[in-house]
């Protein structure tokens, strides 16, 4: 066979690759954003990042340890793979989505919230993060000399949060992921973006039923404390419940959390409606 042939028989093996591609990335770009759905440790998924854009997630969280120099993602030292770094699970590939959309993941005012939760060494970790985002500075959100700079993502910093080291980075590539008890800290919004909490420490409802009146106003009054002060929130350890992502909605928690990225989207989906 010669080597024309023997080229086109490639091709044509390829093809049907090709077509799975573009077909991907069509049916990431068609997908609704849905501001309220936040991927909890979205890298568990079988397409880490491409499944939750998938469904209109608007917020994407990642673990992160310190490797060698390397920020690898997995939930624990047991899953670490030195292929899976986020560089390669998340800003190449959104580097990649912006590129082809104009520099932005979804349309405009919607942004895409990338909370990055440092399992280990966290002063060290936001080195090394800082260093790689600002690779990617024509993406992410910034704030210069005091100036906000509104980009098409903003990073989010959970976990083990080096505080002063983020709030005194100037540019500063990323927010900290605050809790209740920072409400009355003197942490501007900008800093402190969102306010995340375990649930179970703050109520008994697991999301079979009615929730009593003492917690649905108390979930009503936590929600008011942190958009008075100008930042979203969030609760982890939530049950896979759409009552209570229902009571979530109801009450105005900005990010419901989720593994089960089909069942929320459908929820959020027929909810918006």
């Amino acid at each position: 066979m010669q080597i024309t042939q023997r080229l086109t028989v490639f091709a044509l093996a390829l093809l049907p690759f090709a077509v799975q591609a573009s077909d991907q990335s069509a049916r990431t770009a068609a997908a609704p954003p849905l501001p309220n759905a936040h991927a909890h440790n979205d890298y568990l998924h079988e397409r880490p990042l491409h499944d939750a854009l998938d469904f209109g997630f608007t917020s994407i969280e990642a673990d992160i340890f310190l490797i060698e120099g390397q920020l690898l993602v997995a939930h624990s030292p047991l899953e670490l793979h030195p292929e899976r770094t986020l560089e390669q699970l998340y800003l190449k590939p959104l580097q990649q989505i912006a590129h082809r959309r104009n520099g932005r993941i979804f349309p405009k005012p919607q942004q895409l919230t990338l909370l990055i939760d440092i399992k280990n060494k966290g002063k060290q970790t936001w080195v090394v993060l800082d260093q790689l985002l600002s690779k990617y500075d024509h993406l992410i959100s910034q704030t210069i000399d005091g100036e906000r700079v509104e980009r098409a993502i903003t990073v989010i910093i959970s976990g083990d949060r080096p505080m002063n080291e983020i709030a005194g980075s100037n540019p500063r590539r990323a927010g900290i992921d605050g809790r209740l008890s920072d409400l009355d800290s003197r942490h501007s919004a900008d800093l402190m973006p969102l306010i995340s909490d375990h649930w179970g420490n703050h109520f008994k409802y697991q999301g079979s039923g009615e929730m009593t009146e003492d917690e649905l106003k108390k979930l009503k009054n936590m929600t008011s404390q942190v958009h008075r002060s100008g930042r979203r929130i969030r609760f982890w350890a939530t049950p896979e419940s759409p009552d209570l992502w229902k009571r979530l909605r109801q009450n105005h928690v900005d990010l419901i959390g989720t593994d089960d990225l089909s069942q929320l989207s459908q929820f959020l989906s027929q909810a918006s409606h």
